[in-house]
C-alpha cells in the first residue's frame, strides 16, 4: 500500500491506497483556525505535526495495517501557508501564517509602488499579491522579535507545510518545486531560488529548504513511519492534476474544498496570463516540468461554513442543497464572497464581501441557492480567462473535494459553463495525486499511463441551461461582482 498525508486548510488526514487507487482507510483530525483581526488567519504548525502523529496511526489501525505492509508515503498540503521554526528546538517561532492572511497588504504595495512587479512577474511566474508565501516570511522576518537575526545566524529555517512534515519525519530540509513556485522567490524557468527575488524581498537564502522533484525519496521517516521512505510530495491543488490524472495540454481540473483552485496542463510551456490567472509547475514526475495554468477563487466551501456557521441557517453543509431546492432561482439576489479580497481572475485585495438585490420577497432558501451560485460564477469566470490565456477551450471539466457531493452546484457549474462536469470514482484526487507521486518515486507504479487507466468516471452533469439565461445571470453577476470593489484601504504595513 501506498499511504497519503493530506494537510489541508482545516483538518489533517491520513489515507491509505491500493495499486489501483482505491482508498482503504482514512483518518482525520481537525485543527484550530485562529483569527487574531480581521484578514488575519493562522495555524499552529505544532498542533497540525501532532495530529499527523494521530492520524497515520490511525488509518493503519482501520485497515489492519502495519508501517511493513507501505511502500511509501507521499504529502499534499495547503499551500503558500508559511511556518518558521528553530532548526536546533524544533519549535515554531510564530504560528502559521496562512494563505487566506491579508496582513501582507503593505509589502506587496510598497513592491509594486517602487517599480518591482515587472521583474517579479517575468522570474517568477506570479504578480505580488499577499497570497503568495514570501511576502509572508518576509512580514515574520520584520515582525517577530528575533526572526531576522535568528535567520541571518543560520538559527532559523522556512518552509511551508510539507517542508514542515517533511523534517519532521525525516530531519530533511527540503521543498518540493510545485510549492516552491508558490513562494514569489523561485525562478520558474531554472526552478532554483532566484536572487533578485530573494534580495527584492530581503529573505536569507541559508533559510530556505533544497528544492526538489515531486517524486523521489526525501529521507526515511524516523517518527510516526519509522523505515517508510518520504517519496513524494505536491502542493495540494498539483496533486489533485496527478489524482484526476490530467497528463495531456489542455486537461483541466477544479478542485472545490475550502476554496476553489482550477488547474490546466499547458505541458512544457509557461502559459503567460494576461487575465489574472498564474502560471506554476504542474508537477515534476521525471526529468521534465509540466507547467500549468491555474485559477484560484478564495471562498467556496468556506462560505457554506459562514452561511452554517455565523449566520446559523443550515445546521450542516449538506443542508445547504436541500434549503436551495425549495426556491426555483435565486430571487434576483446575488452574493460575491469577498471575504479576503478577490483572486482569480480580478486580484482586487480592497474587495470585500457583498450580498445585492435584497427585497422583501427574499427568503433563506434564495440565499442558499445565492450561496451555491457564486461557486458557480466564480468558476466560469476562470474557466473563461483560462480559454482566452492558453488558447485551447476547457471542453469538459473534472471535478473533485467535498463540494461535489452537491448535484444542484455540479449542475450549476455545468450550466453556467456550457460543458460537461465529471466526477471520478472516489473524490479524494487531492490524496491520491500525492500517494501516486509517492508510488512513481519507488517503482510501485511504471509510469504515468498506469495512473491514468485507473481513472474512473463515476458521474456527469451535463450543460441544460437556456443560453439568454446563461447571459442574463452572467451580467448580473458582473454587476455585484463591481459593487465588491474599494471596501479597504491598503495599510501602511
Amino acid at each position: 500500500m501506498v499511504a497519503a498525508i493530506d494537510q489541508g486548510t482545516t483538518s489533517t488526514r491520513c489515507l491509505l491506497f491500493n495499486r489501483s487507487g482505491r482508498m482503504l482507510a482514512v483518518a482525520q483530525r481537525e485543527h484550530r483556525q485562529h483569527y487574531p483581526a480581521p484578514g488575519l488567519v493562522e495555524h499552529d504548525a505544532a498542533e497540525i505535526w501532532r495530529n499527523v502523529r494521530r492520524v497515520v496511526p490511525a488509518a493503519l489501525r482501520s485497515a489492519g495495517l502495519t508501517p511493513d505492509d507501505l511502500v511509501g508515503l507521499g504529502i499534499a498540503n495547503q499551500r503558500e501557508t508559511t511556518v518558521v521554526w528553530n532548526r536546533h528546538t524544533g519549535v515554531p517561532i510564530s504560528r502559521a501564517v496562512t494563505w487566506q492572511d491579508t496582513r501582507t497588504d503593505g509589502i506587496v504595495a510598497r513592491l509594486v509602488d517602487d517599480g518591482h512587479a515587472p521583474m517579479i512577474t517575468r522570474l517568477c511566474g506570479l504578480a505580488p499579491a499577499t497570497y503568495f508565501a514570501g511576502p509572508r516570511l518576509r512580514w515574520i522576518l520584520d515582525h517577530v522579535p528575533g526572526a531576522r537575526e535568528g535567520a541571518e545566524a543560520g538559527d532559523l529555517l522556512f518552509g511551508t507545510m510539507e517542508t514542515w512534515l517533511i523534517w519532521n519525519l525525516t530531519g530533511a530540509h527540503v521543498t518540493d518545486v510545485t510549492n516552491a513556485s508558490r513562494t514569489m522567490l523561485m525562478d520558474l524557468r531554472t526552478r532554483e531560488w532566484s536572487d533578485p527575488l530573494l534580495d527584492v524581498l530581503d529573505v536569507p537564502r541559508r533559510m530556505l529548504p533544497e528544492i526538489r522533484s515531486n517524486a523521489e525519496v526525501y529521507g526515511v521517516c524516523t517518527a510516526v513511519l519509522p523505515g517508510v521512505p518520504v517519496a513524494g510530495a505536491l502542493g495540494d491543488q498539483q496533486a489533485a492534476l496527478v489524482g484526476q490524472a490530467c497528463f495531456a495540454p489542455g486537461e483541466a481540473k477544479c478542485t472545490y474544498g475550502t476554496g476553489a483552485f482550477l488547474l490546466m496542463n499547458t505541458g512544457e510551456r509557461i502559459a503567460e496570463s494576461s487575465h489574472g490567472l498564474i502560471p506554476t509547475v504542474g508537477y515534476l514526475l521525471g526529468e521534465r516540468p509540466v507547467y500549468a495554468l491555474e485559477g484560484a477563487i478564495a471562498m467556496t466551501g468556506s462560505l457554506v461554513q459562514w452561511f452554517r456557521d455565523s449566520l446559523g441557517m443550515i445546521g450542516t453543509a449538506a443542508q445547504i442543497e436541500t434549503l436551495a431546492e425549495t426556491v426555483e432561482d435565486n430571487g434576483g439576489c446575488y452574493i460575491v464572497p469577498a471575504f479576503s479580497g478577490l483572486y482569480s481572475p480580478h486580484w482586487h485585495p480592497d474587495a470585500r464581501g457583498v450580498m445585492v438585490g435584497l427585497t422583501s420577497f427574499i427568503n433563506r432558501g434564495h440565499l442558499a441557492r445565492a450561496v451555491l451560485e457564486a461557486t458557480g460564477w466564480q468558476t466560469r469566470e476562470v474557466v473563461d480567462a483560462m480559454n482566452l490565456d492558453s488558447g485551447v477551450t476547457v471542453t469538459r471539466l473534472k471535478v473533485d473535494g467535498g463540494m461535489t457531493a452537491n448535484h444542484l452546484l455540479m449542475q450549476f457549474v455545468a450550466d453556467v459553463l456550457d460543458v460537461p462536469v465529471e466526477r471520478p470514482l472516489g473524490s479524494e484526487a487531492v490524496s491520491l495525486g500525492a500517494a501516486y507521486a509517492a508510488g512513481l518515486a519507488v517503482g510501485h507504479w511504471s509510469d504515468v499511463e498506469v495512473l491514468r487507466s485507473n481513472w474512473h468516471r463515476a458521474a456527469a452533469w451535463e450543460p441544460a441551461m437556456d443560453p439568454d439565461l446563461r447571459r442574463r445571470e452572467h451580467a448580473n453577476w458582473g454587476r455585484a461582482v463591481d459593487r465588491s470593489y474599494g471596501w479597504v484601504q491598503t495599510p501602511a504595513d
